[in-house]
């Protein structure tokens, strides 16, 4: 690993621009990657082979669902954040507050450092997310956390009447909704992931349970 693995590569940069994300911002989203390298080995907030493709394989895509916000309004929360995708960085480049949800005390020390330096207007639980008290969050992300169905069953209590979800996810994500739809009712829009190639962001609004049927019926 080199020191200049936390500056952004002049490619990526005009991908940010198109998301209008500002030279500020770009400045505080540098210091995030350069303290996530310093913490990862010791707690292992990325993989290895993820630190020399840190902006694309995690900052970028973490960013790419800006244009589906922009009609939207905090509170937001982020569901098993991790070292902070998407959540944090979606804090720090649109400067709205998000409620991040993790449950491992290294990780959550790693968001509190992170949202010192950046300035990112987070608010950190450490909690498991069945257990942590949220205002109705109309935005909830969640990445590389959990299946659709348990996210869905997170969700549904959390979840403002008109709030929206966005659930990054990959290959397996057609089978999921397939799953997910014996107990859940919903209206999904699926987004072809601008940086993984295999991966789909899926957009979902109106969560209800699904009402089993009566054995009559069956």
């Amino acid at each position: 690993m080199t020191s200049t693995l936390f500056h952004v590569k002049q490619t990526d940069i005009e991908w940010l621009r198109r998301l209008d994300v500002s030279r500020e911002t770009i400045t505080r989203l540098e210091a995030y990657v350069a303290l996530l390298l310093r913490w990862s080995p010791t707690i292992r907030l990325i993989s290895r082979g993820d630190e020399d493709r840190i902006w694309q394989r995690h900052v970028l895509d973490s960013l790419q669902i800006i244009p589906l916000l922009r009609s939207l309004v905090p509170p937001a929360g982020d569901f098993g954040s991790g070292a902070g995708f998407p959540g944090l960085i979606l804090s720090i480049a649109l400067g709205w507050p998000w409620h991040l949800v993790e449950s491992d005390g290294r990780k959550v020390a790693f968001l509190l450092e992170a949202a010192r330096l950046t300035g990112a207007m987070v608010i950190v639980h450490r909690s498991r997310v069945e257990m942590t008290s949220l205002p109705p969050l109309k935005i909830i992300t969640a990445r590389g956390f959990a299946s659709l169905t348990a996210l869905l069953s997170h969700a549904a209590d959390k979840l403002a009447p008109e709030g929206v979800c966005f659930f990054y996810k990959g290959q397996s994500a057609a089978s999921e909704l397939t799953q997910a739809r014996h107990q859940w009712h919903m209206d999904v829009t699926c987004h072809q992931s601008l940086t993984n190639p295999s991966g789909v962001i899926l957009q979902i609004s109106g969560v209800t349970r699904a009402r089993s049927l009566p054995l009559s019926n069956i």
